[in-house]
């Protein structure tokens, strides 16, 4: 999932300038899941801005929206009628969201109130790790289901550093593992050890963030 948080009301009510109707549009996915953007988080953001600019005694009106997803034009789509009555629309969905919003409604201001910060998974209630980069080169199948790209500090592709000690990386020796030693063990456990035997390439960034936006293609879905 992606997870996001939200910018500092300080910033937001910078963000969002003069605005005298404003639309909070949030997010019932991802966002939501951790606590940034979902409807709760809405209703609550949207009555902070109201009551920051009751004490600066200037009027504002806040609609208030949380579609299933802001990243999918056909939910994106039924909200129309708020964002036309608005002058501004603040996204706290995350970038991919707030994109979707300012393609579909290019003649509207829309801003974020998130920042996006990683493709992660929960631990336990209010914590969330990333596990995936979105590299766009995938070899979770020769290191057991573990990403060194993301889990190793150093995103190295062929077995530790020098600085790794008693399991630990040396950036966290406390707090953070290596992620070839996780790699190891899992290898081991699962009777795979050859695979790290297995030279993988230096790693090429082209299919992540070189040579402009990346689209995906399913020739089979098109319509």
């Amino acid at each position: 999932m992606i997870i996001a948080e939200q910018k500092p009301i300080e910033e937001i009510l910078k963000i969002i300038g003069d605005a005298g109707k404003l639309l909070v549009a949030g997010c019932g996915a991802c966002v939501a899941v951790c606590f940034a953007g979902g409807e709760k988080e809405v209703g609550i953001l949207a009555s902070t801005i109201r009551l920051a600019r009751k004490k600066e005694g200037k009027e504002i009106e806040v609609l208030e929206a949380t579609p299933l997803r802001q990243c999918e034009e056909e939910w994106v789509k039924p909200l129309a009628d708020l964002v036309g009555q608005a002058d501004v629309v603040l996204s706290i969905a995350c970038g991919v969201g707030v994109q979707t919003m300012v393609d579909y409604f290019p003649e509207k201001i829309v801003v974020p109130g998130l920042n996006t910060t990683s493709f992660g998974r929960p631990l336990e209630m209010g914590v969330w790790t990333e596990y995936c980069r979105g590299c766009g080169d995938c070899i979770l199948h020769l290191t057991g289901g573990i990403c060194p790209v993301t889990r190793c500090s150093k995103s190295l592709m062929n077995g530790p550093c020098g600085g790794s000690e008693n399991g630990m990386c040396e950036v966290d020796p406390k707090n953070t593992p290596c992620a070839w030693q996780l790699i190891y063990d899992r290898l081991k456990a699962l009777g795979k050890l050859h695979l790290m035997e297995e030279i993988v390439p230096i790693k090429g960034w082209n299919a992540a963030w070189d040579g402009g936006v990346r689209t995906t293609v399913r020739e089979d879905l098109k319509q």
